[in-house]
């Protein structure tokens, strides 16, 4: 069992990537071979539009034609047999990396025919968690559910499977009073990530247990 995280955060160390820590941590304790990515490590460019993907006895066709850094990280999703994704949101949608990454990634497995089929061979447990600095009902107001609704749909019609964690309310800063935040009340963000990000991390933790003790990966019907 092979479980990929990709971090799709410019921090290596914060919440996105410590709850992906946290997930892989649970998919090891089921005895996974866990990997975790920094896609700003890579040098990469999202989906040019060439539709080499799409060519008709194309040699790209169902594959993403560019090589660049991407490339051996789409084989390893192809390769692996459960796959967490990672995000901050900004400005309400995931980053820019994470969101060139997830179109030249799912971009090309899928098919323009009558039925928008697949052409990702397996079915496989899929995750994505978000962070962000908006609280719940700011999540709301702001319309954040539509787009991760919208990432659920296309992931579910990738990889046969979808799930998704929504962290709120984070804490951004070591010290809040070096920067112009006066939007956020930092003692209770303290308070907060003190008492419900390790609930959080418990909650990523059992999604990477869960990946990685639901057997071997089923072939799309």
């Amino acid at each position: 069992m092979k479980v990929l995280a990709v971090n799709g955060s410019p921090r290596k160390d914060r919440n996105t990537a410590t709850l992906l820590k946290q997930a892989l941590a649970g998919a090891a304790s089921q005895g996974a071979q866990t990997e975790l990515v920094h896609l700003y490590d890579l040098s990469y460019k999202g989906c040019i539009s060439c539709f080499s993907c799409k060519l008709k006895g194309g040699k790209s066709y169902g594959q993403c034609a560019v090589e660049d850094d991407l490339t051996p990280l789409i084989k390893k999703v192809g390769e692996a047999d459960a796959v967490i994704f990672g995000s901050p949101i900004y400005y309400g949608i995931v980053t820019g990396e994470m969101r060139s990454f997830l179109e030249r990634l799912l971009f090309p497995y899928l098919v323009y025919d009558e039925n928008m089929s697949n052409l990702f061979p397996k079915k496989i447990p899929a995750g994505f968690i978000y962070t962000m600095g908006a609280n719940e009902s700011q999540m709301k107001e702001l319309g954040y559910e539509r787009d991760i609704k919208f990432t659920e749909m296309l992931m579910l019609h990738t990889f046969g499977s979808a799930e998704s964690l929504l962290v709120c309310d984070t804490y951004q800063f070591d010290d809040y009073s070096k920067y112009v935040a006066t939007a956020f009340n930092p003692e209770e963000k303290a308070r907060r990530r003190q008492k419900e990000f390790p609930k959080e991390s418990e909650k990523a933790f059992e999604m990477g247990a869960r990946f990685a003790s639901s057997g071997s990966p089923q072939p799309h019907v």
